[in-house]
């Protein structure tokens, strides 16, 4: 299928095609430049494979396979576009932050191609690459154990993205790691990594499989399955994801006598609020201060209202923003309490 056959469908034509059928290529697009960079930074330090990249459902580096896919979406205008309507946000559309990642994938690679993460070393540094991976992990914000790459403290969720993520600082052109790192523990893994890269530099891989990247990237479906896979993972954090529980715990317009914005009432005893659930919950205040920054943002949106001094609202209130809390804490999400 060329790309003129489907770039003008509307949304609901487009869902029904299968990723595949697009017959999507990295060659000729914007994205090409930014390869073409990214390979220059690795040369730029001495170091001779460039890892091959690829289309495939998201960013991910296949275990085994020192090779890159890049999402499906970061291809084309129109794509971009869709992915933007369903999911909210496009993951690597600006230059700045396909760079970041794909200075970060590029360690996984790295890591299969040269049989690092059995070096007896990098395991002293990272720990077992062979460590059981989960979705869910407890950053602790003010670590200065790990390097500080990509959002949520990603380095700390799994020995082989604390290496990644302290490949990614190491990679960056004119980052200053050592004065950005001094005094940290972090520094130390960045060192040792130093040392390990430059001991690479001029030599090809160890470890290169053949392989079909057919195999791997999971473009078999239909964008409709994608999206609706996609979004139940990430559904908590759609803007509309708490409306029925906020919609039951506060009231619609229009404003009246005694009755004034749920948002400002949520700001007023945002202070409260956050000390009283963080100190039953031992939650960081930052999470559960994320967690009300989006409640009144859409409390705004909802133009939901309260009574004035309702001892039960706020007993309400608290029970509610405590729940929500409870469940991340066992989860890892926001989970609604229905």
């Amino acid at each position: 299928m060329d790309a003129a056959d489907w770039v003008n469908l509307n949304d609901e034509e487009l869902l029904e095609k299968r990723i595949s059928q697009l017959v999507l290529k990295l060659e000729g697009t914007e994205l090409q430049p930014l390869i073409s960079q990214f390979y220059d930074e690795l040369s730029q330090k001495g170091l001779v494979f460039h890892p091959p990249c690829h289309v495939g459902d998201e960013w991910f580096v296949p275990v085994g396979i020192p090779a890159i896919f890049i999402p499906f979406f970061l291809v084309h205008d129109r794509l971009r576009k869709l992915e933007r309507k369903m999911i909210l946000e496009v993951e690597g559309e600006t230059p700045e932050w396909f760079m970041r990642l794909m200075r970060h994938e590029a360690a996984h690679a790295y890591s299969y191609a040269y049989q690092l993460y059995k070096k007896k070393k990098w395991q002293q540094a990272f720990g077992l690459a062979s460590t059981e991976e989960t979705e869910f992990y407890r950053p602790r914000p003010y670590s200065r154990s790990y390097v500080v790459h990509l959002d949520d403290w990603y380095a700390q969720s799994h020995p082989d993205e604390d290496f990644a993520e302290t490949f990614a600082v190491w990679l960056t052109p004119g980052l200053d790691w050592r004065a950005r790192y001094k005094g940290w523990k972090a520094l130390q893994k960045l060192e040792y990594l130093d040392e390990l890269m430059r001991s690479l530099a001029g030599k090809p891989p160890v470890h290169q499989p053949l392989y079909r990247p057919a195999d791997y990237d999971c473009l078999n479906i239909k964008l409709k399955t994608f999206y609706a896979r996609k979004r139940k993972l990430y559904q908590d954090s759609y803007p509309d994801f708490y409306d029925n529980d906020l919609k039951q715990l506060f009231a619609a317009g229009p404003e009246v006598t005694g009755r004034f914005k749920a948002s400002a009432y949520l700001r007023q005893r945002r202070r409260q609020l956050m000390d009283s659930v963080c100190q039953w919950t031992n939650e960081k205040k930052y999470r559960v201060n994320k967690l009300l920054t989006r409640l009144i943002d859409r409390c705004d949106q909802l133009d939901l209202y309260i009574h004035a001094d309702d001892a039960q609202q706020n007993l309400q209130v608290s029970s509610y923003i405590t729940t929500l809390v409870m469940n991340y804490l066992f989860t890892g999400k926001f989970k609604r309490t229905k």
